[in-house]
Protein backbone atom coordinates (compact mmCIF):
# COMPACT_ATOMS: atom_id res chain seq x y z
CA UNK A 1 0.00 0.00 0.00
CA UNK A 2 1.07 3.82 -1.26
CA UNK A 3 2.43 6.02 2.35
CA UNK A 4 2.22 9.54 2.86
CA UNK A 5 -0.03 10.20 -0.33
CA UNK A 6 -2.22 13.39 -0.51
CA UNK A 7 -5.46 13.24 -2.71
CA UNK A 8 -6.23 16.48 -4.20
CA UNK A 9 -8.19 18.30 -6.93
CA UNK A 10 -6.36 19.43 -9.81
CA UNK A 11 -6.75 22.84 -9.83
CA UNK A 12 -4.94 25.65 -11.64
CA UNK A 13 -2.15 25.64 -8.57
CA UNK A 14 -1.04 22.04 -8.58
CA UNK A 15 -1.54 22.26 -12.55
CA UNK A 16 2.61 22.07 -12.97
CA UNK A 17 2.66 18.93 -10.84
CA UNK A 18 -0.10 16.95 -13.92
CA UNK A 19 2.08 18.22 -16.56
CA UNK A 20 5.37 16.75 -14.92
CA UNK A 21 2.81 13.50 -14.28
CA UNK A 22 2.00 13.30 -17.76
CA UNK A 23 5.00 14.47 -19.53
CA UNK A 24 5.50 15.80 -22.93
CA UNK A 25 3.04 12.71 -24.34
CA UNK A 26 0.52 13.37 -22.25
CA UNK A 27 1.00 9.87 -20.10
CA UNK A 28 -0.09 7.78 -22.79
CA UNK A 29 -0.36 9.22 -27.05
CA UNK A 30 -1.37 13.14 -26.25
CA UNK A 31 -4.67 12.48 -25.00
CA UNK A 32 -4.58 14.30 -21.97
CA UNK A 33 -7.18 13.21 -20.97
CA UNK A 34 -9.63 14.64 -23.53
CA UNK A 35 -10.36 11.81 -25.68
CA UNK A 36 -14.23 11.31 -23.76
CA UNK A 37 -14.82 15.06 -24.49
CA UNK A 38 -14.00 15.15 -27.89
CA UNK A 39 -15.22 13.37 -31.60
CA UNK A 40 -13.32 10.69 -33.30
CA UNK A 41 -12.54 12.89 -36.16
CA UNK A 42 -11.31 16.03 -33.65
CA UNK A 43 -9.09 13.82 -31.32
CA UNK A 44 -7.11 12.44 -34.40
CA UNK A 45 -6.73 16.10 -35.93
CA UNK A 46 -5.65 17.81 -32.59
CA UNK A 47 -2.24 17.54 -31.31
CA UNK A 48 -0.79 16.43 -27.66
CA UNK A 49 -0.15 20.88 -27.38
CA UNK A 50 -3.52 21.59 -28.16
CA UNK A 51 -5.19 18.77 -25.89
CA UNK A 52 -3.00 19.87 -22.80
CA UNK A 53 -4.36 23.50 -23.45
CA UNK A 54 -7.93 21.93 -23.63
CA UNK A 55 -7.08 19.96 -19.87
CA UNK A 56 -5.71 23.16 -18.68
CA UNK A 57 -8.65 25.46 -19.14
CA UNK A 58 -10.99 22.77 -17.77
CA UNK A 59 -9.19 22.81 -14.76
CA UNK A 60 -8.91 26.76 -14.89
CA UNK A 61 -12.74 26.93 -15.12
CA UNK A 62 -13.39 25.05 -12.01
CA UNK A 63 -15.01 22.62 -13.66
CA UNK A 64 -14.33 18.90 -11.98
CA UNK A 65 -11.77 16.39 -13.80
CA UNK A 66 -9.87 14.91 -11.53
CA UNK A 67 -7.47 13.93 -8.50
CA UNK A 68 -4.08 13.68 -7.69
CA UNK A 69 -2.20 11.49 -5.73
CA UNK A 70 0.39 13.66 -3.86
CA UNK A 71 4.04 12.39 -2.70
CA UNK A 72 5.48 16.09 -1.25
CA UNK A 73 5.20 17.77 -4.36
CA UNK A 74 5.17 15.29 -6.98
CA UNK A 75 2.32 13.78 -8.38
CA UNK A 76 2.56 10.14 -8.45
CA UNK A 77 -1.07 9.05 -9.80
CA UNK A 78 -4.29 11.19 -11.87
CA UNK A 79 -7.65 10.00 -11.50
CA UNK A 80 -10.24 11.55 -14.38
CA UNK A 81 -13.66 11.82 -12.28
CA UNK A 82 -16.29 13.95 -13.77
CA UNK A 83 -20.16 14.20 -13.58
CA UNK A 84 -20.72 11.82 -16.89
CA UNK A 85 -22.40 14.43 -18.70
CA UNK A 86 -19.88 16.33 -19.26
CA UNK A 87 -17.62 13.38 -21.46
CA UNK A 88 -20.27 13.14 -24.41
CA UNK A 89 -18.01 10.26 -25.92
CA UNK A 90 -19.01 8.01 -23.51
CA UNK A 91 -22.98 7.99 -24.91
CA UNK A 92 -21.89 6.58 -28.19
CA UNK A 93 -19.47 3.57 -27.83
CA UNK A 94 -20.33 0.66 -27.28
CA UNK A 95 -18.77 -0.32 -24.16
CA UNK A 96 -19.45 3.28 -21.75
CA UNK A 97 -23.24 3.96 -23.66
CA UNK A 98 -25.79 4.04 -20.98
CA UNK A 99 -27.57 0.06 -20.43
CA UNK A 100 -30.61 2.00 -20.45
CA UNK A 101 -31.16 4.89 -22.96
CA UNK A 102 -33.75 6.77 -21.09
CA UNK A 103 -31.55 6.44 -17.81
CA UNK A 104 -31.79 9.89 -16.09
CA UNK A 105 -27.70 10.07 -15.60
CA UNK A 106 -27.11 13.53 -14.92
CA UNK A 107 -26.07 13.02 -10.95
CA UNK A 108 -23.88 9.84 -12.23
CA UNK A 109 -20.53 10.62 -12.27
CA UNK A 110 -17.68 8.56 -14.57
CA UNK A 111 -13.99 7.35 -14.03
CA UNK A 112 -12.45 7.49 -17.11
CA UNK A 113 -8.88 7.46 -16.76
CA UNK A 114 -6.09 6.04 -14.21
CA UNK A 115 -2.43 6.70 -14.63
CA UNK A 116 0.24 6.02 -12.46
CA UNK A 117 3.67 7.05 -12.43
CA UNK A 118 6.34 4.72 -13.44
CA UNK A 119 8.36 3.79 -10.47
CA UNK A 120 5.35 4.30 -8.18
CA UNK A 121 3.12 1.26 -10.27
CA UNK A 122 2.42 -1.92 -8.11
CA UNK A 123 2.29 0.32 -4.78
CA UNK A 124 -1.83 0.53 -3.83
CA UNK A 125 -1.75 4.02 -5.63
CA UNK A 126 -4.81 3.39 -8.12
CA UNK A 127 -6.54 1.83 -5.86
CA UNK A 128 -6.32 5.26 -3.13
CA UNK A 129 -7.47 7.22 -6.29
CA UNK A 130 -10.22 4.84 -6.86
CA UNK A 131 -11.47 5.16 -4.06
CA UNK A 132 -10.85 8.91 -3.49
CA UNK A 133 -12.85 9.60 -6.28
CA UNK A 134 -15.67 7.83 -5.19
CA UNK A 135 -15.56 9.93 -1.99
CA UNK A 136 -15.12 13.10 -4.43
CA UNK A 137 -18.13 12.31 -6.70
CA UNK A 138 -19.97 12.12 -3.29
CA UNK A 139 -19.18 15.09 -1.87
CA UNK A 140 -20.31 16.43 -5.28
CA UNK A 141 -23.75 14.81 -5.10
CA UNK A 142 -23.24 12.18 -7.40
CA UNK A 143 -25.44 9.49 -7.07
CA UNK A 144 -23.56 6.68 -8.38
CA UNK A 145 -19.87 6.18 -9.91
CA UNK A 146 -19.25 4.69 -13.22
CA UNK A 147 -16.51 2.96 -14.09
CA UNK A 148 -15.07 0.85 -17.67
CA UNK A 149 -12.64 -1.35 -17.01
CA UNK A 150 -10.86 -4.36 -18.56
CA UNK A 151 -10.89 -7.90 -17.48
CA UNK A 152 -7.48 -8.97 -17.40
CA UNK A 153 -8.13 -12.24 -15.93
CA UNK A 154 -4.53 -11.27 -14.30
CA UNK A 155 -2.95 -11.38 -17.46
CA UNK A 156 -0.42 -8.53 -18.00
CA UNK A 157 -1.06 -5.46 -20.15
CA UNK A 158 0.24 -2.53 -20.83
CA UNK A 159 -0.09 0.59 -19.78
CA UNK A 160 -1.77 2.22 -22.90
CA UNK A 161 -4.64 -1.04 -22.55
CA UNK A 162 -4.74 0.27 -18.32
CA UNK A 163 -5.74 3.46 -18.80
CA UNK A 164 -9.43 2.40 -17.69
CA UNK A 165 -8.51 0.66 -14.79
CA UNK A 166 -9.19 -3.29 -14.15
CA UNK A 167 -12.37 -5.19 -13.02
CA UNK A 168 -10.54 -6.29 -10.01
CA UNK A 169 -9.80 -2.78 -8.79
CA UNK A 170 -13.38 -1.53 -9.23
CA UNK A 171 -14.38 -4.89 -7.70
CA UNK A 172 -12.02 -4.33 -4.85
CA UNK A 173 -13.57 -0.66 -4.57
CA UNK A 174 -16.73 -1.81 -4.29
CA UNK A 175 -18.15 -1.18 -7.77
CA UNK A 176 -20.53 -4.04 -8.88
CA UNK A 177 -20.72 -5.30 -12.35
CA UNK A 178 -23.69 -4.18 -14.66
CA UNK A 179 -22.97 -5.49 -17.86
CA UNK A 180 -19.96 -7.50 -19.34
CA UNK A 181 -19.56 -5.51 -22.73
CA UNK A 182 -17.08 -7.56 -24.44
CA UNK A 183 -14.50 -10.51 -23.14
CA UNK A 184 -12.34 -7.81 -21.99
CA UNK A 185 -14.67 -4.34 -20.84
CA UNK A 186 -17.18 -4.15 -18.26
CA UNK A 187 -19.37 -1.55 -17.07
CA UNK A 188 -19.37 -0.98 -13.48
CA UNK A 189 -21.37 1.06 -11.34
CA UNK A 190 -20.83 2.04 -7.29
CA UNK A 191 -24.25 3.52 -6.03
CA UNK A 192 -23.62 6.26 -3.39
Amino acid sequence: MATALEIVEVTDSNWPALVDLFGPNGAVSGCWCTWFWQSGSRISLERSAVNREMLHERVCSGVPVGLLAMSGSTAVGWIAVAPRPSYPRLARSKITRPVDADEDLSDVWSVTCCYVRKGERGKGIAGELLSAAVGFADRHGAVAVEGYPVITDGARRSVGELYHGTLSGFLAAGFEVVEQRSPTRALVRRVL
